[in-house]
């Protein structure tokens, strides 16, 4: 899987090859903290004043690489298709590599963070399923139509939901197949140059 990254994140992350490849490592550490902690002014204002440059850039360069970590962290990314992703900036190969080590080092700390924060979206928490089959009816003396039930519950911060599902076993492997050879098509190398283009 490639990150797509919008034009506003690439024009954050364009600051980045203006810098010592010391200062991006730093940068990352700064994302790293403000996950942890929260924005703070006087950092990118003691940032600013060190590089000689507007404290709007040095706020969007660290918003920028934190979000290019968070996301690469979310999806897991291999190596292969976090460099694949960075390739679209236009960076030198020093500085890709500079990020990738960055990702490497900190995607399991990230994640832990990530998951400790409150999300909007309802997460999975449990599946009962049931199989049932009818095998008689009235009109019908010998069939077999099985269906399967799922209840699915989702909880969101303290709230909880559920989901009663129902298919037939046959719509179900199809559904999971489609699933599985949309998953491998995403792995491809053609899927990665089409990812790579779209802007």
């Amino acid at each position: 899987m490639l990150l797509v990254l919008s034009e506003d994140h690439k024009e954050h992350l364009a600051f980045l090859p203006k810098v010592d490849t010391a200062v991006v490592g730093e940068f990352g550490r700064i994302a790293l903290e403000f996950l942890r902690r929260g924005t703070s002014p006087k950092i990118y204002e003691g940032a600013a004043r060190k590089l000689c440059v507007p404290v709007e850039m040095v706020h969007h360069g660290v918003e920028g690489l934190m979000f290019l970590m968070t996301e690469s962290s979310k999806h897991m990314m291999s190596e292969v298709d976090f460099l694949d992703s960075v390739l679209v900036l236009g960076f030198s190969e020093e500085l890709n590599q500079i990020l990738l080590q960055l990702y490497l080092q900190h995607h399991s700390q990230i994640r832990s963070i990530l998951s400790r924060l409150p999300s909007n979206l309802p997460s999975y928490h449990s599946l009962e399923w049931r199989l049932d089959v009818q095998l008689a009816s009235r009109s019908v003396r010998e069939q077999v139509i099985p269906m399967l039930t799922m209840h699915l519950l989702l909880m969101r911060g303290c709230d909880s939901s559920s989901k009663v599902l129902q298919t037939d076993p046959s719509t179900l492997l199809h559904l999971i197949l489609t699933l599985e050879a949309a998953l491998a098509a995403m792995k491809t190398s053609h899927s990665r140059r089409i990812l790579r283009n779209i802007k």
